[in-house]
């Protein structure tokens, strides 16, 4: 109840509920407007607005016509010379593009323990890495993540999904990491 005018009106709490709850959902759902802030929300691992894939100095040119992506071999974190190809073209552009920095994420199938995996995934990112900065690419423009087999792109028990997530992917954002 309030006091107005020396009477003491009865307030619809209800109203004032449904408001209250209409102001949290507002709030909410604008928080929720820009997938970035969780991670891409576009499947890019976290790259957010990529650009027009046309457009050769964007992270969707990267990621779709250059290639973000080598595979590796059962257990290996050796690379292949698909691999070499892949980032050789990496190389070039992040050279041509200093604006831009990377993070290699190392992954690995869901054979084994979580441990191996993330292991095996370092060292794969490792590889990726290793050759880009020796291609001329700053080692302050390039961090890795090992992510082992908790990020699958394909799950299923078949040789070809454990293919598929054997892998190093090369994310590319602005900012020179320095």
């Amino acid at each position: 109840m309030i006091a107005g005018n020396g009477q003491y009106k009865k307030v619809d709490k209800m109203n004032l509920i449904s408001k209250f709850l209409m102001v949290v959902a507002l709030v909410g759902l604008g928080a929720c407007t820009d997938p970035a802030q969780f991670g891409g929300g576009d499947g890019t691992g976290g790259t957010g607005d990529l650009g027009a894939a046309g457009d050769p100095a964007s992270a969707a040119y990267f990621q779709q016509t250059v290639g973000d992506r080598v595979w590796f071999e059962v257990d290996q974190s050796t690379l292949t010379d698909a691999a070499i190809l892949t980032l050789d073209a990496q190389a070039n552009w992040l050279l041509q593009y200093t604006e831009y920095s990377a993070i290699v994420e190392g992954h690995a199938d869901e054979q084994g323990t979580r441990e191996y995996n993330l292991a095996l995934g370092a060292r794969r990112a490792s590889a990726v890495e290793q050759y880009l900065v020796s291609r001329g690419v700053a080692g302050n423009r390039v961090r890795t993540v090992s992510y082992g087999k908790e990020r699958p792109i394909e799950i299923c028990s078949d040789e070809a999904c454990y293919a598929q997530n054997r892998r190093g992917v090369t994310v590319v954002s602005a900012g020179n990491g320095s």
